[in-house]
């Protein structure tokens, strides 16, 4: 039994040891890109909630100028970095083919220590994204769509 454990420990070892480190990496970043921008629940944001949001995101420590939210699906925003639902834009960008809810929060305080008071806007924008091994890294911009 103990022979048996002692197998398996050393193949899950190995297999982390043969994780290439650049995956690794793009999905910290891609968990960061979600923490920062992705909350499917909201669909119309206002002040309060960014103050909220922000703070629960732990993006107040200073008082982050401005962020977006995307409220849509996980699958809907991979799908920018492929030909679903993105083309290239601006370099090595990519900007989405649908419009997404969006509620972007702008910091209007004096202070950029806490508390932190922002601004919400709330609409459909088209959403420019930059991406590494087919997952969003970082939120560019977002661009109204008339």
């Amino acid at each position: 039994m103990v022979m048996g454990l002692h197998l398996l420990l050393l193949v899950f070892i190995l297999g982390l040891g043969l994780t290439p480190p650049t995956l690794a990496q793009n999905d910290i970043r891609y968990i960061k890109f979600l923490n920062q921008h992705y909350d499917p629940k909201t669909k119309n944001g206002n002040d309060k909630y960014c103050e909220k949001m922000m703070k629960l995101r732990d993006m107040i420590s200073p008082c982050k100028g401005i962020n977006t939210f995307i409220h849509g699906n996980k699958a809907s925003i991979k799908a920018i970095c492929g030909n679903q639902n993105g083309e290239p834009y601006n370099g090595n960008q990519r900007i989405s083919k649908s419009a997404f809810q969006v509620t972007i929060c702008k910091h209007i305080g004096e202070s950029p220590r806490p508390p932190c008071r922002y601004r919400a806007t709330a609409g459909f924008r088209n959403i420019v994204i930059a991406c590494e091994n087919g997952l969003p890294v970082h939120l560019d911009e977002s661009i109204f769509r008339p």
